[in-house]
């Protein structure tokens, strides 16, 4: 992790010091089980297949999910450390004070979920769905989105700091005031007016060349 303290500062997950162990490896979950205060850690989660799962005050560390869906999660105060998040569906989610450092969440779908002080850092979500999601207080720092798609995502807040944004789709997600000066956008998925407002470097307004109708001459 690097670079940390020039993205948007966030509300951090509150984990108790010490926690209990949990497992979920060798249990199904059921729509609307509950965890609380505890670690989950080193193992697969496999199969699984359940709607309003609710994880509070949980660290997640070295945790693979394999074939998982957990619609209508409502994740509060949780971090996932070294996972492997890769093609799960954590759709139409709820998360609040969560962290995800060094996780890979290439695939995951994560559409029309709700955002707030969430930092993903280090983290590679490539292909990733994030559309219509809706973020305030989130903090990509150091990430690669290449080819992740933010069809008509809200920002508030939103930080995208030192991230690769090649080939990710951003149409229709209002970039006011969104900070990409730092990021490789070649190629970013934009309309003219979702631009209004975005603030870039002078080398990147090259890449907008074309989408805005310019001939640049060398």
């Amino acid at each position: 992790m690097e670079d940390r303290k020039s993205s948007l500062e966030i509300i951090s997950p509150n984990l108790p010091k010490e926690l209990d162990m949990l497992s979920i490896f060798d249990k199904c979950i059921l729509s609307e089980d509950s965890f609380t205060r505890g670690i989950i850690s080193n193992g697969l989660c496999k199969d699984q297949n359940a709607d309003h799962v609710s994880f509070n005050k949980v660290l997640f560390k070295n945790v693979k999910f394999d074939n998982v869906s957990f619609k209508c999660l409502d994740l509060v105060d949780v971090r996932f450390e070294n996972c492997d998040l890769s093609n799960v569906n954590f759709s139409e989610s709820v998360i609040h004070k969560a962290e995800m450092i060094n996780c890979k969440m290439v695939g995951m779908n994560m559409s029309d979920s709700a955002l707030r002080n969430v930092l993903f850092d280090e983290c590679d979500g490539s292909y990733a769905l994030f559309r219509f999601l809706d973020c305030k207080q989130v903090n990509f720092n150091n990430c690669s989105l290449c080819s992740a798609d933010f069809y008509k995502a809200k920002f508030s807040k939103v930080a995208f700091h030192n991230s690769n944004l090649q080939q990710t789709g951003m149409s229709g997600a209002c970039l006011k005031g969104i900070d990409l000066s730092s990021c490789k956008i070649d190629g970013l998925g934009v309309a003219i007016d979702d631009l209004d407002g975005c603030i870039v470097s002078p080398e990147q307004v090259i890449s907008f060349s074309k989408l805005l109708g310019l001939i640049i001459k060398s």
